[in-house]
């Protein structure tokens, strides 16, 4: 595969699965436009790189579908002046695109052999890459203006809510039913409230199981 072929490949992700699935704000179709989606991947992957799948990245991990990701930015709407918590870094391709549309990047990841691949790349100035368990978030950055957990999580921890500045937002995909909704929830004060906003294929993250019912 060519420089060529990735770059058409590319406009056509833009075409074919952002613009169709309501992905409308042009700072993030541009910076989808411009990260190199392949080099996040593994080199044997680098031809489905674009394709509207989960890309597996070893260790039980995958690459979020190209739409999910180009959704949940989207609705979160991030603006310049943001600092932002990045659940679920993985190698990196979220970070580089939030590089592109915010202040500062605290990308997040419980997987050392996928943040040394993320580390290893050409890391943008105002990323900061992380490990530790991802329901923890990281409180040392805290407070975000915004949190994007770049995966699906079966519950959403009182930990990210707490890291949330006033005025917040964290756009996650929740797990409801066997079904993977892509929500956003705001914070005003003391009250937090999400809603869904599409359903949509999305990587599972692991540590965020919904806790069980207690019974007697």
């Amino acid at each position: 595969m060519t420089e060529q072929n990735f770059e058409s490949m590319r406009e056509a992700m833009v075409s074919n699965q952002l613009r169709t699935n309501a992905v409308n704000d042009v700072r993030v179709v541009d910076a989808m436009r411009a990260v190199p989606r392949e080099t996040f991947v593994p080199a044997s992957r680098a031809e489905v790189a674009y394709v509207d799948t989960l890309v597996p990245l070893g260790g039980g991990r995958s690459l979020n579908t190209p739409m999910a990701t180009g959704r949940l930015l989207t609705e979160s709407a991030p603006r310049a002046e943001d600092r932002v918590l990045l659940v679920g870094a993985a190698t990196g391709y979220t970070a580089a695109l939030l590089s592109r549309l915010v202040a500062h990047v605290v990308a997040l990841d419980d997987n050392a052999a996928l943040l040394a691949t993320a580390r290893g790349g050409k890391v943008p100035a105002n990323v900061e890459f992380v490990e530790g368990p991802l329901a923890a978030g990281w409180a040392q950055g805290a407070p975000y203006d915004l949190i994007l957990v770049d995966g699906a999580i079966e519950s959403l921890p009182q930990a990210l809510v707490d890291q949330l500045a006033d005025g917040g937002r964290i756009a996650v995909a929740i797990i409801e039913g066997g079904i993977s909704r892509l929500s956003i929830g705001r914070k005003v004060g003391d009250a937090f409230g999400v809603v869904a906003f599409a359903d949509a294929e999305s990587t599972p993250l692991p540590g965020f199981a919904k806790p069980e019912a207690f019974t007697f």
